[in-house]
């Protein structure tokens, strides 16, 4: 629970990031309405998001709501670098930073305020020096809690920085919406609606055996704590990650034979490659699949050799997502498809040499484990020497999907 420590947990989320990058590219798109990507929005800038353009989007609804909305089509090698750049400044002032998506961490700067003055003080600083040496905007929350600043960082977009006294923690969170608890969704926030819980400090309110009916055992104790502001989590440096995942972002779209292959392989790709270089293999493989209305459902399967193939993966995924497609026959669309791998294991090069490979287990006349291993492995020397697209699978360069950017992340098997 807050209001024992002070505000040494800050969370730093850069605003609006993929279009406040291509604002900070283009001098002259600042001030304006843009969106990132074409039939479907991956960002919008806050001018945008003033008429209601949302990431998720179909590019014909975004023209609805904003008619003067300018799309762009994205500097998506320039995202990582930068958000990699914003990193190491957040790393100046702590070594205690946990990273959780591209563009936002968590730091703890309780053993920093000797150096660098007040947690208050340090965020400012972390922005500032975000904004000189960037050129990005950036909203910092600073509180007792990794909850409590996360939800400080939001109130504080665009831009600005709020600081929760832990002598007002509740005072602070509870008239707040409930769609700043994390875990909570639009499907989620709808239903607490309609029990007539719209705040933070209504959903606290309610008991946790009712929360657990409606929502399930797990999300409802899990809202109807932090609701209470319980929360006892710790930033935890980000060290070897738990797993390696990516996601996509498709609008509004049917899953067909050619969407799911194009789709899944240039996840598949990314996330086996990022494996690869870190010399890492994972036995679980989990993919999320989001229908229409955000219902979203995951599927996993957990094998005895560890894989890191890029075919291997993309045959693993695209079966557990036809089988998730079949457990619910009544859903006709998808919005969004992810890959996430897991339960790794360190996975040197040095295994080329084993006679038994990982990944072994292919299709009948499809490459064997090692050929894939070898076939890969070559590969990622090309991109190594010549840049990523100078080679790569048939299906996965040529997919529509190859312009547009995974939203990685180094998360937790949940976060997925």
């Amino acid at each position: 629970m807050g209001g024992v420590n002070g505000p040494n947990i800050l969370h730093a989320d850069l605003d609006a990031f993929y279009a406040s990058v291509e604002q900070l590219l283009d001098p002259s798109l600042r001030g304006k309405a843009i969106a990132v990507g074409g039939g479907v929005v991956l960002a919008a800038s806050y001018e945008a998001k003033a008429y209601g353009v949302q990431g998720g989007m179909s590019g014909r609804r975004a023209r609805e709501l904003c008619p003067h909305l300018q799309f762009v089509g994205g500097h998506f090698s320039q995202y990582q670098q930068l958000a990699d750049r914003v990193m190491a400044v957040l790393g100046d002032f702590t070594p205690h930073v946990q990273r959780i998506s591209i563009d936002e961490a968590f730091l703890d700067v309780a053993g920093s305020t000797h150096l660098f003055g007040p947690p208050g003080v340090i965020a400012q600083r972390i922005r500032q020096r975000v904004r000189d040496e960037i050129g990005l905007p950036i909203s910092v929350g600073a509180a007792a809690t990794k909850h409590l600043a996360k939800i400080a960082s939001q109130v504080a977009k665009p831009d600005g920085l709020v600081v929760v006294d832990p002598a007002h923690e509740l005072e602070f969170l509870q008239p707040l919406p409930v769609s700043l608890v994390w875990g909570i969704g639009p499907v989620t926030q709808q239903r607490l609606a309609e029990r007539g819980i719209r705040t933070i400090g209504e959903l606290a309110a309610s008991p946790t055996d009712s929360l657990e009916q409606f929502l399930g055992r797990a999300l409802g104790s899990k809202v109807g704590a932090l609701a209470a502001n319980r929360d006892h989590r710790k930033v935890q440096p980000n060290g070897r990650a738990g797993s390696v995942g990516a996601q996509s972002a498709l609008g509004r779209r049917f899953p067909t034979d050619e969407l799911l292959r194009s789709v899944l392989g240039h996840l598949a790709d990314r996330v086996a490659s990022r494996l690869r270089a870190k010399q890492r293999a994972g036995r679980t493989v989990t993919v999320r699949v989001r229908f229409v209305g955000m219902k979203a459902i995951t599927r996993s399967r957990t094998s005895d050799a560890p894989l890191s193939t890029t075919l291997t993966l993309t045959e693993t995924a695209e079966s557990l997502v036809r089988q998730a497609l079949v457990d619910h026959p009544d859903e006709h669309e998808i919005t969004l498809l992810a890959i996430s791998v897991s339960n790794l294991v360190d996975q040197p090069v040095l295994q080329m040499e084993l006679p038994v490979l990982p990944d072994e287990a292919t299709r009948p006349g499809s490459p064997t484990g090692a050929a894939r291993w070898a076939i890969d492995h070559s590969m990622d020397e090309v991109r190594r020497r010549f840049g990523r697209a100078a080679v790569g699978y048939a299906a996965v360069a040529l997919s529509p999907m190859a312009s547009v950017p995974d939203e990685f992340r180094e998360l937790a098997e949940h976060e997925l």
